[in-house]
C-alpha cells in the first residue's frame, strides 16, 4: 500500500485538514494507495507555491531548463520498474503497458528539453520609421494540468513537460484513481532539480472535484489549463474557464473508426484492430470502437479477428499469460455490462459472448450494430469493438464520420492514393494509414475535433497553447507626434 501526500513548494504535506481517501486496486479489492483529500486551502497554497516558482523557474537560461528536462527523463527510465509496480497494483494493466508509458513519458520530456530553445518570434514590418517590433513568445505563469488514470505516466508528464520547456510553473490535480502514480512523476522531476514549486500535486476525493477542479481553475493566478479526460467533464470544465477567461486546452474522448477497404491486408487490419481495440483493455482515447469493413471481405475479416481476439486473455496482470489485464474498477465492468446486454436486446450478433467476471473483462466483438444499440454512439472505454459492413468508399466514409467524436481514426488499403484520398475526408485531428488507431509520439501534434476538444499537445505545436504573444517595439530614432 502507498501513502500519498500532497507535493507543495517542494515538501509532501498532508492535507490541512488531514483527511484522505483510499483508492482500491481492481485486481484483488485491497486498498492500493491512501492519498491526502485536498482543500480549497491546499489548492490556494499549491498554486501560490507555483507563482513564487515561476520567478525563478522563467528566468533560467534555456540550456539550464533543457539539461533539468533531460536529466529527469533519465530518471524517470532508471525508476521504470517503480513506476511499473506501483500503477499496476493502483490501475490493474500490464507492465507492458505501463513500461511503455515510462518509455513515451521520458522521451516527451526530451522533446520538451529541446523544444526550449525553439521558442521564437518575429520582426514585423513597421509603418512607423525607425521602429522595430517584434512578436515574442514569453511564459504565462502558472498553468494547470489534470491528467487521467488510463495513461497515467504519459498524460501526467505531457500536462507538464511543454508547459515546464516553454518556462511556465505546473500544479498537476493527480487523478483519484491513481494518486500515487501521478505523484512519483513529481518526486522524479523534483529529484532532477526543477526546484521547489515548479511543479506541484493535489490529490483529493471523487466527491471533491466539483470544487477542487472550480477552484484551480478560476484561481486568479492560474493562467492556462489542460485537461484530458471525458468530454462530459471536459465541458465543464471549459464552461467554467470560459467564465473566467482561462485559455484551455481539451482532449476528450474518442470512438475511433478503422475503414477496411477491399484491397487492404487482412492479416495487418486484423493485428491493427486487435491491438488499438482491446489493448489497456480497450480504456486509451484512441481505442478502435468502430470497425467499417467493406462487405466483400467483411466475412473474412470477421472471422479472423475473432480468432485472434480468442487468443488473448484478460486477468491479473501479474501472471504473465494475461496480457490485457483488469478493468479499471468494479462500475467500469458493470456499465459494459449494461451496454453489451443492450445490444444483445436489439439484435447484435456477439461471436465471443459477454465474458465479465468482476473487473475482468475478455475481448469481445459486436457485428452489425446499429444505430438503435447505445453501443453506436457511446464511448465504451472497454476491450470491444463493433463491426458494420459498407459498400461504397462514400459509404464507408459517411459511416466513420457519423459520431459526435473526432480524435483519431485509421484506414487500410494497398492503394496509398485511395487511403489518402479517404483520410482527408475522415473528421479527426489523427489518421494513421495501414496502422492501428492506438499511436503516440512526443513530437506528434496530439488532439481532436468536435466532440473530442480542441487545442494540441505535443512539441512545436504546444508552443502556442503555453506561451503568450506579446508585441513589443523599439524606437530606434526620435519619432514625430501629431500634438
Amino acid at each position: 500500500m502507498q501513502n500519498v501526500q500532497l507535493l507543495i513548494h517542494g515538501k509532501s504535506l498532508d492535507a490541512s485538514t488531514a483527511e484522505t481517501f483510499q483508492r482500491i486496486s481492481p485486481i484483488d479489492g485491497k486498498v492500493a494507495s491512501v492519498a491526502a483529500a485536498a482543500t480549497i486551502d491546499d489548492v490556494d497554497a499549491a498554486i501560490a507555491s507555483a507563482h513564487r516558482a515561476f520567478a525563478t523557474w522563467s528566468a533560467l537560461s534555456p540550456t539550464e531548463r533543457r539539461m533539468r528536462l533531460l536529466k529527469a527523463a533519465d530518471l524517470l527510465n532508471q525508476r521504470m520498474q517503480q513506476f511499473i509496480d506501483v500503477a499496476v497494483n493502483e490501475i490493474g494493466s500490464s507492465p507492458t503497458w505501463y513500461g511503455f508509458n515510462v518509455h513515451l513519458a521520458a522521451n516527451m520530456l526530451r522533446e520538451a528539453a529541446a523544444m526550449t530553445t525553439q521558442i521564437d518570434g518575429s520582426l514585423i514590418p513597421s509603418d512607423v520609421p525607425g521602429n522595430l517590433a517584434m512578436g515574442m513568445r514569453v511564459p504565462c505563469g502558472v498553468i494547470v494540468g489534470m491528467a487521467p488514470w488510463n495513461a497515467p505516466i504519459i498524460l501526467a508528464t505531457r500536462a507538464l513537460a511543454m508547459p515546464l520547456a516553454c518556462g511556465n510553473t505546473v500544479v498537476l490535480k493527480a487523478s483519484e484513481s491513481c494518486p500515487a502514480t501521478h505523484r512519483l512523476l513529481a518526486e522524479v522531476l523534483l529529484e532532477a532539480g526543477l526546484g521547489d514549486g515548479v511543479v506541484n500535486v493535489i490529490t483529493h476525493r471523487a466527491e471533491d472535484a466539483p470544487q477542487i477542479v472550480e477552484r484551480l481553475v478560476s484561481h486568479p493566478l492560474t493562467k492556462r489549463v489542460n485537461f484530458t479526460g471525458s468530454t462530459h467533464v471536459g465541458k465543464i470544465i471549459a464552461e467554467i474557464a470560459a467564465k473566467f477567461l482561462k485559455p484551455v486546452l481539451l482532449e476528450l474522448g474518442g470512438k475511433a473508426p478503422v475503414i477496411i477497404l477491399n484491397d487492404a491486408d487482412l492479416d495487418e487490419a486484423v493485428n491493427a484492430v486487435a491491438f488499438g481495440a482491446f489493448f489497456n483493455q480497450g480504456q486509451i482515447c484512441m481505442s478502435t470502437e468502430r470497425v467499417l469493413v467493406q462487405s466483400e471481405i467483411a466475412e473474412q475479416f470477421i472471422e479472423k479477428l475473432t480468432a485472434k481476439a480468442r487468443s488473448l486473455k484478460a486477468g491479473d496482470p501479474r501472471i504473465s499469460e494475461n496480457q490485457l489485464g483488469t478493468m479499471e474498477s468494479l462500475k467500469a465492468a458493470t456499465r459494459m455490462q449494461g451496454l453489451l446486454q443492450d445490444a444483445l436486446d436489439h439484435g447484435a450478433t456477439l461471436p465471443l459472448g459477454i465474458q465479465i467476471e468482476g473487473t475482468v473483462m475478455q475481448p469481445t466483438i459486436i457485428v452489425d450494430v446499429t444505430q438503435q444499440m447505445k453501443l453506436y454512439a457511446e464511448e465504451s472505454f472497454a476491450p470491444v469493438c463493433t463491426i458494420q459492413r459498407f459498400e461504397t468508399v462514400d459509404e464507408g466514409i459517411a459511416l466513420a464520420n457519423d459520431s459526435q467524436y473526432g480524435l483519431s481514426a485509421a484506414v487500410f488499403s494497398q492503394n496509398i492514393a485511395q487511403a489518402l484520398s479517404v483520410a482527408k475526408r475522415i473528421e479527426s485531428g489523427i489518421c494513421h494509414i495501414n496502422s492501428a488507431t492506438v499511436q503516440d509520439e512526443a513530437p506528434m501534434p496530439f488532439g481532436g475535433v468536435k466532440q473530442s476538444g480542441y487545442g494540441r499537445f505535443g512539441s512545436k505545436a504546444s508552443i502556442v497553447e503555453f506561451t503568450e504573444l506579446r508585441w513589443i517595439t523599439i524606437q530606434t530614432e526620435p519619432r514625430h507626434y501629431p500634438i
